[in-house]
């Protein structure tokens, strides 16, 4: 069953032509991409690196608002590297992700803490919790 917004707080627009041999941009005009097939050297980047970029800034967001309830700070040099994998499912394609989370100078568990906490809030997470394969490691 899908978790209805109480509010919507923003409405990101968006329009894409030709797919992943296309062009994306936002209707604001900050962002502006050519797209290409994963793994095949063309010259624009493609939906499974914008989603880990994405995944991995929301997440970050979602560490820096639950910090004060975990009674840490998140450091200035915190960082994500995510990695999203695309493969075939028994229903067509799917991908899956892995967050190698860094956070120096936090102890091992408050980072633990911290990373759960996150993941309960995060929208990324919401979005595909129980829907794919995803790991967070802190690193």
């Amino acid at each position: 069953m899908a978790t209805a917004l109480d509010k919507v707080l923003y409405t990101a627009k968006t329009h894409v032509t030709g797919g992943r041999d296309g062009n994306g941009r936002s209707d604001d005009g900050k962002l502006e991409v050519r797209l290409s097939p994963p793994a095949q050297g063309g010259p624009g980047t493609n939906p499974e690196q914008l989603f880990g970029i994405g995944y991995a800034a929301c997440f970050m967001g979602a560490m820096k608002a639950v910090a004060p309830k975990v009674g840490v700070q998140v450091p200035n040099d915190a960082a994500i590297d995510s990695e999203v994998d695309l493969g075939p499912t028994s229903l067509g394609f799917g991908v899956s992700v892995r967050m190698n989370i860094k956070l120096p100078g936090l102890e091992r568990d408050q980072a633990q803490k911290l990373v759960e906490e996150a993941h309960k809030v995060c929208p990324y997470s919401n979005a595909t919790r129980n829907n794919i394969d995803v790991k967070l490691n802190i690193v």
